[in-house]
């Protein structure tokens, strides 16, 4: 059986040198084209490389276009000297042409030039998507993207994860974002739901005896773009393990985390080594002020509230204030800079000393510090000469708020964060209840199917308050990579735990009744996590925006603006879903 291919015999990335004296057949679109008179040049592009044809018979230049998709017979040749290519693998040779075959014409103008797509408007890119993978900075990208996730695929089996699909259609669920709703056809006034994330489907493997589980699983949520989130849909590395730990899955997970980045992270980058720093959910909203702190940042927020509240400065008193120290003597210019930008978040002013080089201070604040306070703001604050250091005062949710907006914009403006790096951290130990003054009740912050620690006691004793769930993200270079949890796997806990956020057993039975039905048949302790692969990818190819790694990608506005999504659909469509369209 004669298995030659009639398009090609050789990919690009499949030609050498060695190849010199034979007769090739080679496809691929024409990336450039160029007339010397009598000797015509086409750059040749596949998915693998680029190859310069030579046409000395240039009637096989007629009719060809920038971005036909052609394929060319003829003879391999060196290059003279003075024109090889080091840019290329094989910029040493050519081809020459003895036979064209056009396999694909280009009818319309394109919208862009391919091989500078990355210059155009990204809505033109969007609409072109097809056009824009063919750069090969953008096809790389999603090639890298596909190596990660076999990687992925590897590492998790030979941990002895089971990969299994869960489904698209579910049902609807009364937590987290909003859904994404089918309207049933066969059941009058009833839908499926697209999974925000396999969550209750992971737990029931995990009672069905499955042991160890994962899926690069497609997720789906009606929320908003962010640069680190795409709307609509995304993929995580959705994991699951019955009798574990907490300490048993921040095992998987940075092992997993750790053998990528090291893998596929640019060279000569520095990352986390194992085991990755644990940090409290309250350590980080004081020294960093948010939860998702960027530890490549060499600021640190300090608490000096009880300090001030003994000093003569009155707009300090009964307000929570934190301080954060650069090592560095600011301009004039650059204290504006910064008082500009604490009053655009909502800052009414910034504090600040700055420690001359003989330890003495010079600032708005510094006369409202007795002599005898002032050696120990220096050694509360490590000061040294110099320095300046900011204050934030404001209520205790505010000031963490503005202090870690304002360490992030500091290190920017100084360029201070540490470069080719990505450093990691568990944020764990989040609280397992707030006050929602608006519903005037104790709502969940987050999972609400975490383990509360300290378990049934702790729900019977204490302030829901100072309830502490077993619930943890990964970090990264200040982006949450992952969330997680212990699961909280025993009915009575359950109940309770829902009890105090306001849901009756009715309640639990009605809208979980799938978990709330199996847990009552022998559930095992179990507990995940499900790190964002693509906010991975977007982080190990150093991109600022999520839609840069994702092949089709919708735009800011969750519109397909390829695909013309979302659409209308005809009457017809609706009537069989029993759906009709209010004005």
């Amino acid at each position: 059986m004669n298995t030659e291919n009639q398009y090609r015999n050789r990919t690009l990335d499949q030609i050498s040198e060695k190849d010199v004296g034979a007769d090739l057949r080679v496809a691929g679109w024409i990336e450039n084209i160029r007339d010397h008179g009598g000797v015509s040049f086409i750059d040749l592009r596949d998915m693998y490389g680029v190859l310069q044809v030579v046409m000395r018979d240039t009637t096989l230049l007629e009719g060809l276009n920038k971005e036909d998709c052609i394929s060319i017979e003829g003879v391999m040749e060196h290059r003279d000297e003075e024109t090889y290519n080091p840019k290329i693998p094989t910029g040493t040779v050519e081809l020459e042409a003895h036979k064209v075959e056009l396999l694909g014409k280009v009818y319309k103008q394109l919208p862009f030039e391919v091989m500078t797509s990355k210059e155009t408007r990204e809505e033109v890119r969007l609409k072109y998507r097809y056009l824009d993978m063919r750069n090969s900075k953008v096809r790389d990208t999603m090639i890298f993207r596909s190596k990660v996730i076999s990687f992925l695929r590897e590492k998790m089996t030979g941990l002895g994860f089971l990969e299994m699909q869960t489904p698209i259609l579910c049902a609807s669920s009364p937590e987290g974002a909003r859904d994404y709703i089918v309207p049933s056809r066969k059941f009058k006034g009833k839908f499926y739901a697209l999974p925000q994330a396999p969550q209750q489907y992971k737990q029931l493997l995990m009672v069905s005896g499955i042991d160890k589980y994962f899926q690069i699983a497609p997720c789906f949520r009606d929320e908003d773009a962010r640069a680190d989130r795409s709307p609509g849909e995304f993929y995580q590395l959705d994991f699951e393990m019955s009798f574990a730990t907490q300490e048993d899955v921040f095992a998987v997970g940075e092992e997993v985390l750790y053998e990528t980045f090291a893998k596929f992270a640019p060279e000569g980058a520095k990352i986390t080594e194992t085991p990755f720093p644990i940090i409290s959910y309250k350590q980080a909203m004081l020294e960093f002020g948010t939860d998702k702190p960027d530890l490549r940042n060499p600021l640190r927020i300090i608490d000096v509230t009880e300090f001030f509240q003994r000093c003569t400065f009155a707009p300090f008193h009964g307000k929570t204030v934190r301080a954060i120290n650069v090592h560095a003597k600011l301009s004039k210019g650059q204290h504006e800079k910064l008082l500009k930008y604490a009053q655009s978040i909502g800052m009414g002013g910034l504090g600040y000393l700055e420690v001359l080089e003989d330890m003495s201070y010079k600032g708005p604040i510094d006369k409202f510090i007795p002599d005898d306070m002032k050696a120990e703001i220096r050694d509360m604050a490590g000061l040294q000469a110099l320095d300046t250091i900011f204050f934030i005062a404001d209520t205790e949710v505010n000031a963490a708020n503005y202090a870690g907006q304002l360490r992030t914009e500091i290190a920017n403006r100084l360029d201070l964060l540490e470069e080719n790096a990505y450093r990691f951290c568990y944020i764990n130990d989040f609280p397992m209840y707030e006050y929602d003054k608006d519903a005037k009740q104790m709502i969940f912050t987050h999972n609400p199917f975490s383990m509360p620690q300290g378990g049934l006691k702790a729900l019977n004793e204490k302030e829901p308050t100072e309830i502490l769930a077993y619930q943890y993200d990964i970090v990264c270079n200040g982006v949450e990579l992952s969330s997680g949890a212990v699961r909280n796997h025993n009915l009575e806990i359950m109940e309770k735990a829902f009890e105090i956020a306001g849901y009756t057993k009715e309640d639990l039975q009605e809208k979980f009744g799938a978990l709330y039905n199996a847990f009552q048949y022998g559930a095992p302790p179990h507990a995940g996590m499900a790190p964002g692969v693509d906010r991975m990818i977007m982080l190990l190819c150093n991109e600022d925006n999520i839609r840069e790694v994702i092949p089709f990608p919708m735009n800011g506005n969750a519109q397909d603006l390829m695909c013309g999504a979302p659409s209308e659909v005809t009457e017809q469509q609706l009537r069989e879903v029993h759906i009709k369209v209010r004005a």
